[in-house]
């Protein structure tokens, strides 16, 4: 078993793969895998002309456990030891910790509300740095958060990259993908989120004067590009964290990071 920490990109339709810890391939390997622990399954990606059915029942398998297919003209992987695996077109992103289905994260938010708690998740708007993602899951356990919700698409791979960055917090917190991450949070809302969104915004309110004291979501947007229109409009409050000196903006874990550590500030000092 090897990484796949990115895709590189395409040329003439060819998907070319770099080669890490956690990439798996091979038919019988990736539908063993889907058959007794799909839950690590992040992607599969297939190269569209293969036929058969060995194909079909794992398409079909992968489509009944509701992971992610991708299928491709070609496809090739790349690195040192790229040359000794024979791919059989089809890979599989994996995991380094299991994945829980999203409506079970809602249903645990949603019964700590009924009880009068305050829990908190962390949201990664296509945030694509496996080393940022692990910082962020990092202080998100750090701080308290109950959970971290993550894009499937445009999202740094859950790999040994990221689960190194963690440092280990990834296998003590909740963490679940979506595909409709504004859908998504219409669901948290309805089980009682209030959703921050982080932004550099002069307009948003100073996180050191917004009361988080709510069950709260705190949306983090990806590097560059920030939380996304659709995904903002579900934002019932934007704040933003002042600064001073000649840099206008902070990297996207550093920023949830003081974010999340001042919501825990006032959890502390409220039960003082």
């Amino acid at each position: 078993m090897m990484q796949m920490e990115k895709t590189e990109g395409r040329a003439g339709g060819e998907r070319r793969i770099k080669l890490t810890d956690d990439l798996l391939w091979g038919i019988h390997p990736v539908t063993a895998a889907l058959e007794e622990e799909a839950s690590r399954i992040t992607e599969i990606i297939l190269q569209k002309d293969k036929k058969g059915g060995k194909w079909e029942k794992l398409i079909e398998l992968g489509r009944a456990r509701g992971v992610k297919l991708s299928f491709v003209s070609s496809l090739r992987l790349t690195g040192p030891e790229s040359a000794q695996v024979r791919h059989q077109g089809i890979v599989a992103r994996t995991s380094s910790t299991v994945l829980m289905p999203f409506a079970e994260l809602v249903e645990k938010f949603a019964a700590r509300v009924r009880k009068g708690e305050h829990p908190r998740l962390v949201v990664c708007d296509s945030l694509q740095d496996p080393h940022n993602l692990g910082a962020v899951i990092r202080s998100a356990h750090a701080s308290g958060c109950s959970g971290v919700v993550l894009t499937r698409e445009r999202s740094a791979p859950l790999g040994g990259t990221a689960a190194k960055a963690s440092a280990g917090a990834i296998s003590h917190i909740d963490i679940s993908q979506v595909t409709n991450l504004a859908e998504s949070l219409k669901q948290l809302k309805e089980a009682g989120a209030w959703v921050f969104g982080a932004v550099k915004d002069s307009s948003a309110q100073s996180v050191f004067t917004t009361d988080f004291a709510l069950p709260a979501c705190i949306v983090v947007g990806g590097e560059g590009q920030g939380i996304r229109p659709l995904v903002r409009k579900q934002c019932d409050i934007l704040v933003s964290i002042p600064m001073v000196g000649t840099l206008d903006s902070l990297n996207s874990s550093v920023a949830a990071a003081v974010i999340m550590f001042e919501i825990l500030r006032q959890t502390m000092y409220q039960k003082q």
